[in-house]
């Protein structure tokens, strides 16, 4: 199977989180992005300055203790979710992650290696490194097809 794969890397900072995202915008093919980063790298800043760009005028806070975050932007929604507290797959099961999925809206995962059964088959992959200096690294790899990846993992070991 052949899957088309895009792959972005950008160095910024923080203040120009606004531009960053308005880049990723422009790469992206998927409204479904799986945001990986160290607890601090910048992940629900990017999703603030993402909502921004899509014209969001909502307040973009980390939903550690609701979960999963609504913000309304015009002619469309945002999910914006946070696993780190999930304790397993079944509990995203219990309060319904499936059925966002299948919307066609906007769905952003933070922690998204706390559900690995549970992810799309396709979305972006964004993963945000806090450097030495403050900077951050952004890299982006669009249209991944995730479940080959996990069996070209489960092969290999």
């Amino acid at each position: 199977m052949l899957v088309m794969h895009k792959s972005v890397e950008l160095r910024y900072q923080i203040n120009d989180i606004e531009k960053i995202a308005q880049q990723v915008l422009e790469t992206l093919s998927s409204k479904t992005i799986l945001l990986y980063g160290s607890m601090g790298a910048g992940k629900t800043t990017f999703v603030r300055a993402l909502s921004k760009v899509l014209g969001s005028y909502d307040d973009v806070s980390s939903p550690t203790f609701s979960i999963v975050n609504e913000y309304k932007l015009p002619n469309d929604k945002m999910y914006h979710f946070d696993m780190y507290r999930i304790k397993d797959e079944d509990e995203a099961l219990q309060f319904g992650f499936e059925d966002y999925l299948s919307t066609d809206h906007w769905v952003v995962i933070e922690w998204p290696e706390r559900i690995p059964n549970l992810l799309p088959e396709n979305a972006a992959i964004i993963e945000i490194i806090l450097n030495s200096d403050h900077s951050r690294t952004l890299k982006l790899n669009e249209n991944i097809n995730l479940t080959n990846e996990k069996m070209a993992k489960n092969c290999t070991n």
